[in-house]
């Protein structure tokens, strides 16, 4: 496998699109694609690196031939992709149903991603087809938004979930990004669907170390993450669980251009990540990336061994 293609000429071949024409948009009549030659997209961050790389071999062991793109850039990667530069990548379904929903009907356009999975991905697959993209089955794994307080702090007021953070009528200064009073997944969805007493958002940013320690030290007592933060504990935190489902549902999605990669042989052998992949494997290879320094590859090609996947 090839670790990384070259990212020139990227923009010079957006015209040599495989997707379907502005004038048969709607129209999904060629039948699924198999290249043998499939190109991986990431999105340049440690989780989007090891979610490719693990497509990559497995679908070389598949029988294709694999390289690896990296373009950091959803506006940039996502034409890629419709116009068969890039074949397959790793999306996260709310997310990219948004950003799909938005393209298409403009940035006013109501949401369609929700915590609803089913709802989310019926939407997402709705926008893709027309592109010429099709969406695979979503697997175990999610990344998205979560909340977490000091390890003391969850026991000393026995809090397992948000709902009890809300219950106890404790008061709480959240540590997040500036956008997260506006934002209805954070401060105004913790206060109307949790009832908690949001006193003030410290403006640090989404899971930095910044906002980590401001909880570690008390000047916090929430601060906002991801489900797949691999530092939590180092910072002596805990996630609290969303058990009424405000965060949207960003499962992670494989996508992959149809007329090259829409075939069985693909589907099947990304399906078998699927069936394994958890949110806490995921954050454990993130941790190892991060924090232990190791190769994205190395990490990705030895979770794929220990679960069977690989030979």
């Amino acid at each position: 496998m090839r670790r990384r293609a070259a990212l020139a000429g990227l923009l010079l071949l957006t015209g040599c699109a495989s997707g379907p024409s502005l004038e048969t948009q709607g129209e999904v009549t060629a039948p699924p694609g198999d290249s043998k030659q499939l190109t991986i997209g990431s999105a340049g961050f440690t989780e989007s690196d090891l979610l490719a790389t693990m497509y990559a071999l497995l679908l070389k062991q598949a029988g294709y031939k694999t390289s690896m793109l990296t373009v950091a850039n959803r506006e940039l990667y996502e034409p890629a992709l419709e116009s068969g530069q890039i074949d397959v990548v790793a999306e996260y379904a709310a997310t990219f149903a948004d950003w799909l929903n938005a393209k298409t009907n403009g940035a006013d356009a109501p949401a369609v991603g929700s915590p609803d999975l089913k709802a989310t991905m019926t939407a997402l697959r709705k926008l893709a087809a027309p592109r010429g993209l099709t969406v695979l089955d979503p697997g175990r794994a999610v990344d998205q938004n979560a909340f977490a307080v000091a390890g003391a702090y969850a026991r000393q007021h026995d809090l397992k979930t948000l709902s009890d953070l809300g219950r106890s009528g404790l008061e709480v200064r959240l540590a997040a990004g500036d956008e997260c009073v506006q934002r209805p997944y954070c401060e105004p969805g913790l206060k109307k669907t949790y009832r908690i007493d949001i006193t003030g958002v410290d403006p640090k940013g989404v899971g930095t170390t910044q906002a980590k320690r401001a909880v570690q030290n008390g000047q916090d007592q929430l601060v906002l993450t991801t489900t797949t933060d691999a530092t939590l504990d180092e910072f002596g935190l805990v996630l609290l669980a969303d058990d009424r489902h405000l965060q949207n549902a960003d499962y992670i999605v494989p996508v992959v251009n149809r007329s090259r990669a829409g075939s069985e042989g693909v589907t099947g052998a990304l399906d078998r990540l699927n069936d394994v992949l958890t949110t806490a494997d995921l954050a454990s290879m993130n941790e190892q990336v991060d924090n232990w320094r190791r190769l994205p590859e190395d990490v990705a090609r030895t979770y794929l061994k220990d679960k069977g996947l690989l030979k």
